[in-house]
């Protein structure tokens, strides 16, 4: 039992048991003792008033015997009956005195071998008693006769009595202590599956439930824990279920669950726009030519399965490309934004994805008649694909993206065209994947930092972790080739590397806290948490200095995986947060059985979020459910003081941003290179 009771003045916390043992066990020891101690008095005061009533006995006997047997004048005859005398019992001293005052006969011995410790008999100390009796012949006094008893039995009595009295003192007590340690843990199970749930409670995990079945007053506060945490639960779980309904309602297309379109609009500007999350990626913009046609005569229901169909087939192209996201812009016409991806390997992926949704539409319909004899034209699938290219806006990599669109359409069968965006796109997929192999197997690796500010303005939460490679001679930022990395398989080496060198920099800086953030595949990436454990286990105490971030789409797609290596790397320490939360579009309730102590909002629910009065009050629900659960809310990429005031105004506790500080390099590059620009 763990209820913390602190002595004054001190740090040092007691358990109940343990503070309840040391006071009855006192008790119980103070009690052996009083009445040990008034046994060996009572003991000691009987065994010598028994030696002293001996002692006259034997002084009268002899006083009685030189009286009526012999001329006390003999003094043979004196010295023989007091040597018979002394020589049959435990004296001390036996001596015939005359009415002088001189010493006739006697006999004495000398108080040693008494078989006892010294100390023992220095601290009973027992009296020697002395008796007197008068030696008469008729009515004449002849003197009296002395005699002082020996103590030696008595000690040894007393001393045996002793030893047996702190003997059975020691068992009873011993035997005492443990059957009050056995019982104070029976009677305090309870207690102590009270305190675990009052634990959960502070970890704000509500599933713990304790059983019924201890004293009346222990099951009245159990019932009410019970309930409590009942209740908690209960609350939590609308507060989530009201999070993810405004997330849908905000940001999901009702039907199909795709984005909608401000939700993709605002996503993509971050990509495309924002200073601080620009990076090379291309747009697909998908249409299914005919739909309305089937709409009108396959009936509402069949033309939303069909939607929901598509969805799918989008949403499974996503979890292929790592970082793409999806939308539904409106009737059948859809957008995916693919990170990374060279338009001319956009415009490939484009045509098989053209294909697959071509296949699903020919599934639902085709060239014939309907119920009323009519005919119901085919539906034909085109897309147009679009590069980023520097200085280009959403408004303008839609436009290039419909043009490419409407070339397709002219052609009239299924295609996939690609626009003139005037993006400068200079390597391929295969070839970034031997550029990134060559960048990871030469360990050309650099480490950049920004600060994770605090509310306050001042503090310094921690400082962000970012990764650059050397690639033909210039170090590319970690946004540009990570989406890559996750699609050729590479990112675990990449986040090892990092690890490592993070864990490095924790050594060589005592005072440094660092915060790193892992790829959606890592955490099932063969062998990556064997050797993340073994890095953080070698680290020791410079985890506790360590934010590691794992992307909320890893927690859904790959939930086992995540949780296991989330569980194992709380152990050692770290601190964990969730990262890019808001994008995933899955439920709020990992809150609950997951040791996260942050949450980092996506940077596309911060851009502008001062004008989107929807995102505001979404992320302003969130940070309640997060703070009630001891949950910190971080946020990325603050570029106005706008954003940053609106989102201290909603709770969030810290960011980072290109407003709050720019990244900045950590040492000198490990080797040459070129452009290295925040």
């Amino acid at each position: 039992m763990r209820q913390r009771w602190q002595i004054p003045g001190t740090t040092r916390v007691i358990t109940l048991r343990t503070l309840l043992l040391i006071f009855t066990g006192a008790l119980v020891l103070l009690l052996l003792v009083a009445s040990m101690l008034i046994s060996f008095d009572r003991f000691r005061s009987y065994v010598a008033e028994e030696l002293e009533g001996r002692t006259r006995d034997a002084a009268t006997a002899v006083g009685l015997s030189l009286s009526n047997a012999i001329d006390a004048s003999d003094r043979v005859a004196v010295a023989s009956l007091i040597d018979s005398m002394f020589d049959s019992g435990d004296y001390l001293v036996i001596e015939f005195i005359d009415h002088d005052d001189r010493v006739v006969a006697g006999r004495a011995r000398s108080l040693s071998g008494l078989g006892v410790p010294g100390w023992f008999v220095a601290m009973v100390e027992l009296p020697r008693p002395e008796g007197t009796a008068s030696v008469m012949k008729g009515w004449r006094w002849l003197g009296q006769v002395r005699v002082v008893g020996h103590p030696g039995n008595a000690y040894q009595d007393l001393w045996w009595v002793t030893v047996w009295l702190i003997v059975a003192s020691v068992l009873i007590g011993v035997v005492a202590i443990a059957a009050l340690y056995l019982l104070l843990g029976r009677l305090l199970r309870p207690l102590r599956a009270l305190e675990q749930q009052a634990e959960a409670i502070g970890r704000r995990d509500f599933r713990r439930r304790t059983g019924v079945r201890s004293t009346r007053e222990l099951n009245q506060v159990t019932r009410a824990m019970n309930q409590m945490t009942d209740d908690l639960e209960q609350l939590f779980s609308g507060q989530a279920a009201l999070i993810a309904h405004l997330r849908k309602l905000n940001n999901e297309d009702a039907l199909t669950g795709l984005a909608s379109r401000n939700a993709f609009d605002q996503r993509l500007a971050v990509e495309v726009v924002s200073e601080e999350g620009r990076r090379p990626g291309s747009l697909i913009l998908l249409q299914v030519g005919g739909f309305a046609d089937f709409n009108q005569y396959a009936g509402r229901l069949e033309a939303d399965a069909l939607l929901i169909r598509l969805a799918g087939e989008l949403r499974a192209f996503v979890n292929r490309h790592a970082g793409s996201f999806a939308g539904r812009r409106s009737g059948a016409e859809f957008a995916v934004f693919v990170p990374g991806g060279a338009p001319a390997d956009a415009q490939i992926w484009g045509r098989e994805l053209v294909n697959d949704l071509q296949s699903i539409c020919g599934d639902f319909s085709g060239e014939g008649a309907d119920e009323g004899g009519g005919t119901m034209t085919a539906m034909v699938v085109h897309a147009g694909v679009a590069g980023v290219a520097d200085g280009l806006s959403v408004r303008s990599l839609f436009e290039a993206a419909d043009g490419a669109l409407r070339r397709a359409q002219l052609e009239g069968i299924s295609n996939c065209e690609l626009a003139d965006s005037g993006a400068d796109v200079h390597h391929g997929a295969e070839d970034w994947r031997g550029l990134l192999e060559q960048a990871l197997d030469q360990e050309n690796l650099w480490l950049w930092e920004q600060p994770v500010v605090a509310a306050d303005d001042t503090t310094v939460l921690y400082h962000q972790v970012f990764s650059r490679l050397l690639i033909e001679r210039n170090w590319v930022r970690g946004h540009v080739y990570a989406p890559l990395a996750e699609r050729f398989g590479l990112m675990a080496q990449l986040d090892l590397m990092v690890l490592e060198r993070t864990l490095q920099r924790l050594r060589d800086e005592p005072l440094v806290t660092l915060g790193i953030s892992l790829g959606a595949s890592s955490a099932v990436s063969p062998g990556f948490a064997e050797q993340a454990l073994a890095l953080a286990r070698d680290a020791g105490i410079d985890m506790e200095r360590l934010w590691i971030g794992f992307p909320e789409q890893a927690l859904h797609y790959h939930r086992r995986e995540t949780q296991s290596l989330v569980v194992q790397l709380r152990r050692t320490g770290a601190r964990l947060l969730v990262d890019r939360f808001g994008v995933g579009g899955i439920p709020f309730s990992y809150l609950r059985h997951l040791s996260i102590q942050a949450l980092r909002i996506d940077s596309s629910f911060v851009h502008g979020i001062d004008r989107q009065d929807d995102n505001r009050f979404y992320l302003e629900s969130m940070i309640t459910i997060a703070h009630g659960r001891g949950v910190k809310v971080l946020a990325s990429g603050v570029e106005t003081e706008a954003e940053w005031r609106t989102l201290k105004s909603a709770g969030v506790d810290a960011a980072t941003g290109y407003h709050l500080g720019r990244p900045g390099p950590v040492g000198e590059p490990p080797v040459g290179g070129g452009d290295a620009s925040a």
